[in-house]
């Protein structure tokens, strides 16, 4: 695909500088820029980058003053970062544009489906399935009975969507994820033998969830566990039956959430953080990487180590812990016999 400065100024509402029919065919860093390639500025501490770049058009905030002459044609834009992710977004659009149905297939002759579906080679669809339109569905995809799928979303290669979930619009789930497998319900018996609890409940994704590579997401044992609008993970997360994380909060990679935890709106949970069942966190709460976190949590809270503690009394605890060693020696010093 190849696209010209005037066309990617017209999508980016920019102006361009230089030769507007100049056409680049992929993206580059600046310091990597080739002939062909576009790239922007956006940190000052790459400016000198773009009197040695070979890209072929570069995207400039509006303000940009060039201080030599430039071989790259510019497109100024209101904010040059912004405007590349749009146009990296506008790329995935359309490179990702994939529509019709691949052999071989499965769909059950209950399931329903919307305008411009893409279902990719050796994918099933179950019975009673309800997916929107502009769905995209890619190779060796499960989809369980009873699942709803929303407009606009995208299920990558590889995911396993258990029965009864439902998907929301604008939704984003990547490889190797797994929704709605069996929570970790078991019961021990008088002889120490677990039976396993039934597990009844669902998985919901609202829209414009992202759910990354390898994470998986218990079905409830009643009820469902719930992921509110905007939610953004990313690889490997676990998180347990009747789990329910808040509006637009964001969780980094390896973090483990117990059965039954709420977890409020807008919250940023770092890699690695451990979070312990049947509790209750705030709302805009920040928890460090590879936390513990083992209570109720109020909203605005920042946290840090395990088990957790106030950011700032980690910090100053740590500093006590380093100088540890020369406060024994201190102490040792001083209970010393005089004369010795």
């Amino acid at each position: 695909m190849e696209f010209t400065a005037s066309q990617i100024a017209g999508i980016l509402e920019g102006v361009v500088e230089g030769n507007p029919e100049v056409a680049v065919h992929k993206l580059s860093k600046i310091e990597e820029g080739q002939a062909g390639s576009l790239t922007f500025l956006a940190n000052p501490k790459y400016t000198h980058y773009i009197y040695s770049t070979e890209a072929s058009i570069i995207l400039v905030n509006r303000d940009f003053v060039p201080e030599q002459q430039l071989s790259s044609t510019l497109i100024k834009v209101d904010d040059a970062y912004k405007a590349f992710s749009k146009l990296l977004s506008y790329y995935n659009q359309v490179k990702n544009n994939k529509s019709g149905l691949e052999n071989p297939i499965y769909i059950s002759e209950t399931a329903t489906y919307g305008d411009n579906f893409y279902l990719g080679a050796f994918s099933y669809l179950g019975s009673n399935v309800e997916i929107g339109s502009n769905v995209k569905i890619y190779p060796n995809v499960f989809i369980g009975d009873n699942v709803k799928i929303g407009d606009d979303t995208t299920i990558f290669a590889g995911a396993k969507i258990y029965s009864e979930t439902v998907i929301g619009k604008h939704c984003t789930i990547h490889s190797g994820v797994i929704l709605g497998a069996d929570g970790f319900g078991f019961t021990p018996d008088e002889n120490g033998e677990f039976s396993k609890v039934p597990q009844t409940g669902n998985v919901i994704l609202e829209d414009h969830v992202d759910v990354g590579a390898g994470t998986t997401i218990d079905r409830a044992t009643l009820g469902s566990t719930i992921l509110r609008r905007g939610v953004k993970l990313d690889n490997q997360i676990q998180i347990a039956h009747n789990v329910e994380i808040g509006e637009h909060t964001v969780i980094a990679a390896q973090t483990g959430i117990a059965g039954s935890a709420k977890i409020g709106r807008n919250c940023m949970i770092g890699g690695q953080v451990g979070i312990v069942g049947h509790i209750v966190i705030g709302d805009r709460v920040k928890i460090q990487a590879q936390s513990g976190i083992g209570r109720n949590v109020k909203d605005d809270e920042v946290l840090q180590g395990s088990p957790a503690l106030a950011y700032g009394d980690y910090n100053k605890s740590y500093v006590h812990f380093k100088n540890l060693p020369k406060l024994v020696q201190r102490i040792e010093d001083l209970e010393k016999p005089k004369g010795n």
